[in-house]
């Protein structure tokens, strides 16, 4: 059986109206997806005002499935009449009759972060079994390895984890970072997230690779410091957490913060300067890492 796709981009706030509208309206499913996870030039186009709040996403990208005989113009129209809200532009395509399951599978391979550490979905086998091999698959999370700034931040741990550190990582997603650290070795893990399914993916994906890690709600992190904070989100809420992620490092402690633009590297170490003396450690295309070390007396 053959499906017609229907792609619109929404308002977040109306997101879940809209699912709810698209599936009365006749769609077989729907998908929310992070435009940022798309193309940097995506991604810059959806960053966020100053003002945001921690974790604030202003875009969210509705894919839904319809049936073959499905007429998407229709369909789109009676879905915005139903959420009461204007229809955006919206494009569709059609999807000929295949394997699901095979198919999404192929579109994840095993990644190499590094010659000894590599992401690898469960369906695949280790091209290098003697590496570190952290086994995730794609899930509602974000942070599977396959972007550039959870690339980066993985290469980072890996050139900086060491067995005594303690490392937080902020804005967890699927956990991914806190996993990496305490399989390279960091004494103990945490990870927090304002979204419940983060958590709950965090939690399960450490099990799945043998992790002990604390992943919590952001409001339920104990207080304490780390000798390593990790924050993979974006630059707006990067600049508004900066007194926040700062508490949270210990004298001496280090920093690395990613899912920045190039264009906006010099924005968010300024925000960062009273605590950390930070610079680009690394690019990977047009995004890069920032890193620093927490000053003594700040």
């Amino acid at each position: 059986m053959s499906y017609v796709v229907l792609r619109l981009d929404v308002d977040a706030a109306h997101a879940d109206r809209w699912s709810d509208a698209l599936l009365e309206a006749g769609a077989l499913a729907v998908d929310a997806a992070d435009p940022r996870a798309g193309t940097p030039e995506e991604s810059a186009i959806f960053d966020e005002p100053a003002d945001a709040p921690p974790g604030w996403w202003p875009i969210t990208r509705l894919t839904a499935l319809c049936s073959s005989d499905c007429d998407p113009p229709a369909l789109a129209g009676a879905a915005a009449r139903s959420a009461a809200q204007p229809l955006p532009v919206f494009e569709t395509h059609r999807l000929p009759d295949q394997d699901w399951v095979r198919a999404t599978q192929a579109q994840f391979q095993p990644m190499r972060i590094s010659d000894d550490l590599w992401i690898v979905p469960t369906w695949c086998e280790p091209p290098r079994p003697d590496a570190i091999n952290i086994r995730l698959d794609p899930g509602l999370a974000f942070g599977t390895g396959a972007h550039p700034t959870t690339r980066l931040c993985l290469r980072w741990l890996a050139e900086q984890v060491s067995r005594n550190d303690s490392v937080l990582d902020y804005g967890c997603g699927s956990g991914i970072l806190a996993i990496a650290a305490a399989r390279l070795g960091a004494a103990c893990v945490s990870g927090a997230d304002i979204d419940a399914q983060a958590v709950r993916a965090s939690l399960g994906n450490a099990l799945a690779n043998g992790v002990h890690g604390e992943f919590r709600h952001v409001d339920e992190l104990a207080p304490q410091t780390f000798s390593i904070v990790v924050a993979n989100i974006l630059a707006n809420p990067l600049r508004v957490l900066a007194p926040a992620l700062a508490s949270r490092a210990r004298a001496g402690g280090r920093i690395a913060l990613s899912g920045i633009l190039a264009s906006q590297a010099s924005g968010v170490a300024d925000a960062y300067a009273r605590w950390f003396a930070m610079s680009v450690w690394q690019h990977d295309g047009d995004w890069v890492l920032l890193s620093g070390t927490r000053n003594a007396h700040a």
